[in-house]
Parts: structure tokens; C-alpha cells; sequence
């Protein structure tokens, strides 16, 4: 992990030094499919001062329509000795080179260019591009102009040219209009080349004066932290490169209102670079979980996870609890509510006799009265002495195995229970049961996938980077210990090594009182482990991945209720 302090470097291109190209085109028709360039004109600026013009005509290889010659002026007579498009437009190139391209409604003439570069084999810039006609929709309101068409906004701004449909006027009355537009930005906070480009009304002055927050990030992957003025976490988030996504909250690309509602609060924006993906997502849920900021809504509260245990007692029976313990007892989940835990104990319960009273039973003092249950024949009765403790003790290691994941035995008894369900039609009642029996294997097969991983005392893995060399990851106990990288061409033998003896020592705590690490985090390693690509290097004790067990009775239910969902 690496903190990262900000700095007010690299925070953007200013507009006083940005060289700017108005261009304006005149053409035979609307669509460049079809259509052909009749004239160019733009002007070079930079600070406010002209640098440069350029205007020619352009002989098209059609006749210009009459209407368009009435619009323009601009005669088939007049483009006779003009140079054609393949001579006009690498003399074009060559005067934009380097610059930002703006235009009034960009998109007409940046298409019309594009397609010329095309048709004679010319590689198209890859130009900034600045629209006039979007910065004014959102800076000119109605009832300063009649629209926002180059016309209104050259009297409106007191162009000193009148656009008059020749490419070189209408270009010089574009710049008037883009420095009156640039004034009007600046007075919002808006100096950049970038923050100009972003630049939307929907987004908050609040919000655009606090883009510095974003500049100053790197670009790196990692986590970042939003923090208020007295420096506590208002948001938490990952990004494979911290400066681009940070700054999407301060342009209209973020559409959230309480992301919009956060900006506002924010005083800082704390970077910290991690040397994996992997690492950036354990560490976002690790802050998340310890400090729970109040704009996050995922994982904020991992403790409230909840989970089946069959307990530990002369007659266990099932209960939903909070926490796993490493004490023998069985568990399955976690769930992410009470009400899908609930379902998994029915369904266990619609198959398995256990009690389901919460007293304690003693063999040697049973009571007197029993529950219902017994006599619908679905509990033995071991509270009034009609089941021994033995017998009892089969029951509870079905329930056991269905738990850990051996779930076959129990999803046969409740396939045959769901077909005769539908067989009497009574569909309602057969999807209740469906939905309960894919709860319980769903929590099944994960504390299946998560329990080899959480006994492992030490792994190390690696996987291939796209650029080159290796993500190495260190793993005990199921908690993420440690992650470094290999560079490209290097051994990366002697970063396992060092990985293993700098990584976090984690205790296995043998009294049975919690967890190394809350199991979100322990799925998030082994979806790593599991993706593609992925080595094992480094091992002490044993880890094996179950095939089959919960997780092709979970595959299989959940592809059949696909199947019962799309009819």
C-alpha cells in the first residue's frame, strides 16, 4: 500500500495556452454521404489573440445544388479553378496541426473532415474538439436569444463579423462567440482546456471548483477516499486508475445526486495506490466496514451478515446467527437476509426431522408435552424422551452434511417433494419450494468454496500481467496477507520469497472465536484464485477446491429455474 500526498501538479491545460482552430465549412448538402466540402475557413488563436487564418474554396466533384448556392453565395462558376479536396485538405492538416479544434454544432464539419480524410486516404488527427453550440445551450438562457444558432449568439456577444454562410465570416464570428462563452465559464471556475470540455450545467459550481481535488490523484490503481472537513470517510471506492475515475465526479458523466451531494461535503480526496486490483478491492471493504461512510451503501455493514449453524448441544437443532465460530459447529451462508437464512432452514427442515424448538434438552430430565410436530410425523420427539440421543445424532448429521455442502441426499428428497407439487398444479406452492431449496445450496456451496481457504495457513499465487511480468498474491487463513508485482522479464521467485516474509502474520485463532477475515473478503480471493491464468507458487498445508458437492446441485437448480423464469 502507498499513500499518496496531493498535489496541485499537472492540474490540466489552461485556456490561455491552449491554441484553439475555429473552422467553418460550406458544403453541397447536409451528410457528408453524399455531400461534398465547397469551402474552408478557420482561425488560429491562442490567449485571446489571432494567429493565423486560412479560407480557400473547394472544387467539388458534383454540381452544387441551386438552393444551396442561393444559401451560400457560393456558385458552381466560383469552384471551377478551385483546388480539389486531396489538395486543400493536407494544407488543412498542417495549419490545425497541434491544436483544439471548435466549431458551431462540431459535429456537421468534424464529420464532413473526417470523411475527406477518409476518401483520399489521409489518417485523421486525433483532434480536441470544442463545441460552441453545446457550451451555449448550457451558458445562454432563452431569454437572452431567440436560439442558439451562430446568428443570435454573434449579435448577442456583439461579434465584430456578421456570419453571413461563407466559411471564413462565419469562423471569424465563431471565435467572438467561444471567447464570450470561455468569459462566462471562468466567472464559474472553469480554466482548463479539460474542465471546458466537461463542462455541463447539470454539474455544481461546488462541484467544478473541487475538480483540483481529482487532478492531483495518480494514475495508478487503487483505492480512494472522500473525506469531510474534520477528515472523516464520506466515500470509498476502487479504480484501476485513480486520476480518470476521480474525476468523473466533477463533470456530468456523474449523474448520482447523492454522489453530487457528496462532492459537496468533500474537503479531500485521499489516494492510496495498491500494487493490485485484488489488493484495492480487499482494502475499499476493509475501510468500508471500519469506518461505514455514510455515502457508500455496499458492505458497510459485514458483521450483519448472517449464517445457519446447527448447533452444538446433545439435540442440536438450526439457527440463524451473526458470526462463524471455529468451534465444530457447522454453518452455511453467509446470506445477505434474514428472510433467504430462513428459507434455507425450512427447506432443510421440510426434509431432515430435527427439533425445531429452541429449549435446551436434557436426555436425563425430558419433559412431559410435545409440539405438534410429532405427531405430523416430522420430529422424533427427543424432548419427552421418545428419541435417544443416538438416534438423534443421524438426524443431526444429515442436517451436517447438507450444511458443509454434501447436499445431493437432501435436493433429491425435495426434487421429489417439487414434482409431486407440480404434478397437483400446485405451482405457487412448487416455487416457494424452489426458491427455498436454491437458498439453502446456494449457502451451501459457498461455505463449501470458502472453508478449504480459510484452514490454509499460507498461499501464495501469481498471475500474468497484461504489459508483462506477475501479480503476486499472499493468502492466511482466507485474509489477504500481502500482494506485490514482478516487473517484465524479471525472475519473480525472489519477489515470492520477499512476499512471503513481509506479508501480514495472521493468527489462527484455535479457541474459536471468530474469523482471520469476514468471508466477503475471503470471496473476494478466491474469485481471484479461481479466474483464469491463476498459479499456485507457494503452499503450506492444503488447499483443494470442491468439484461437484453444493455447487452442481446450485448450477443445476439455478439453470432449471432460468429455464422455469423464461416460459
Amino acid at each position: 500500500m502507498q499513500m499518496v500526498q496531493e498535489t496541485f501538479e499537472d492540474l490540466g491545460t489552461s485556456l490561455s495556452d491552449v491554441t484553439f482552430v475555429v473552422v467553418d465549412l460550406e458544403t453541397t448538402g447536409g451528410s457528408p454521404s453524399g455531400s461534398q466540402i465547397t469551402e474552408i475557413g478557420a482561425v488560429k488563436v491562442r490567449g485571446g489573440e489571432v494567429l493565423g487564418e486560412f479560407q480557400t474554396l473547394v472544387r467539388p466533384s458534383t454540381p452544387i445544388p441551386p438552393f444551396i448556392s442561393v444559401l451560400t453565395g457560393i456558385t458552381n462558376a466560383m469552384v471551377g479553378d478551385a483546388p480539389p479536396i486531396s489538395t486543400v485538405l493536407p494544407q488543412f492538416l498542417e495549419f490545425a496541426a497541434g491544436s483544439v479544434l471548435v466549431a458551431h454544432n462540431a459535429g456537421f464539419d468534424v464529420s464532413f473532415l473526417k470523411a475527406a480524410a477518409a476518401e483520399t486516404g489521409h489518417r485523421w488527427p486525433a483532434f480536441g474538439v470544442v463545441d460552441t453550440v453545446r457550451l451555449a445551450r448550457q451558458l445562454v438562457h432563452k431569454d437572452e436569444a431567440p436560439n442558439h444558432k451562430l446568428g443570435s449568439l454573434a449579435a448577442l456577444f456583439g461579434a465584430t463579423t456578421t456570419p453571413d454562410h461563407r466559411a471564413l465570416h462565419d469562423a471569424r464570428a465563431t471565435v467572438d462567440v467561444l471567447h464570450a462563452l470561455i468569459g462566462r465559464v471562468g466567472n464559474l471556475g472553469v480554466h482548463t482546456l479539460e474542465e471546458l470540455r466537461s463542462y455541463s450545467s447539470r454539474v455544481s459550481t461546488a462541484q467544478r471548483r473541487k475538480r483540483f481535488l481529482a487532478e492531483a490523484m495518480p494514475a495508478a490503481p487503487g483505492v480512494y477516499v472522500f473525506r469531510d472537513g474534520q477528515g472523516r470517510p464520506l466515500y470509498v471506492g476502487t479504480a484501476t486508475d485513480l486520476r480518470r475515475r476521480t474525476l468523473t465526479y466533477f463533470t456530468a458523466s456523474e449523474t448520482r445526486r447523492r454522489m453530487a451531494e457528496m462532492v459537496g461535503l468533500a474537503e479531500s480526496l485521499t489516494p492510496i495506490v495498491c500494487a493490485t486490483t485484488l489488493e484495492a478491492s480487499v482494502r475499499e471493504l476493509r475501510l468500508i466496514a471500519e469506518h461505514k461512510p455514510r455515502y457508500n451503501r455496499a458492505s458497510r455493514h459485514p458483521e450483519k451478515a448472517l449464517w445457519v449453524k446447527l448447533t452444538d448441544e446433545p439435540f442440536p437443532r438450526l439457527s440463524v446467527v451473526r458470526s462463524v465460530t471455529q468451534d465444530g459447529s457447522h454453518h452455511a451462508g453467509p446470506f445477505s437476509s434474514r428472510r433467504s437464512a430462513e428459507a434455507a432452514v425450512t427447506a432443510l427442515h421440510e426434509v431432515v426431522p430435527l427439533r425445531q424448538c429452541t429449549s435446551r434438552i436434557s436426555a436425563r430430565r425430558p419433559g412431559t408435552t410435545a409440539c405438534v410436530l410429532l405427531d405430523l410425523g416430522r420430529c422424533g420427539g427427543p424432548c419427552i424422551g421418545a428419541q435417544s440421543t443416538q438416534d438423534y445424532a443421524g438426524i443431526a448429521e444429515r442436517a451436517a452434511r447438507a450444511l458443509v455442502g454434501g447436499t445431493a441426499e437432501v435436493v433429491a428428497e425435495l426434487r421429489e417433494r417439487l414434482d409431486t407439487l407440480a404434478e397437483q398444479e400446485r405451482f405457487e406452492e412448487a416455487g416457494t419450494l424452489r426458491d427455498r431449496m436454491l437458498a439453502l445450496v446456494r449457502a451451501a456451496a459457498r461455505a463449501q468454496r470458502l472453508r478449504p481457504l480459510l484452514r490454509t495457513p499460507h498461499l501464495v499465487a501469481a498471475r500474468r500481467r497484461e504489459g508483462g511480468g506477475w501479480e503476486l498474491v499472499c493468502v492466511r487463513f482466507g485474509r489477504l496477507a500481502g500482494s506485490t508485482v514482478s516487473p517484465p522479464g524479471a525472475d519473480p521467485m525472489p519477489y515470492v520469497q520477499a512476499l512471503r516474509d513481509t506479508a501480514e502474520v495472521v493468527v489462527h485463532d484455535t479457541s474459536g472465536t471468530a474469523l482471520p477475515a469476514h468471508p466477503q473478503e475471503t470471496e473476494l480471493v478466491l474469485r481471484w484464485l479461481e479466474s483464469p491464468g491463476t498459479r499456485l507458487v507457494d503452499l503450506d498445508g492444503e488447499w483443494t477446491c470442491p468439484v461437484g458437492g453444493a455447487g452442481a446441485s446450485r448450477a443445476e437448480l439455478e439453470e432449471q429455474t432460468s429455464r422455469w423464469s423464461d416460459r
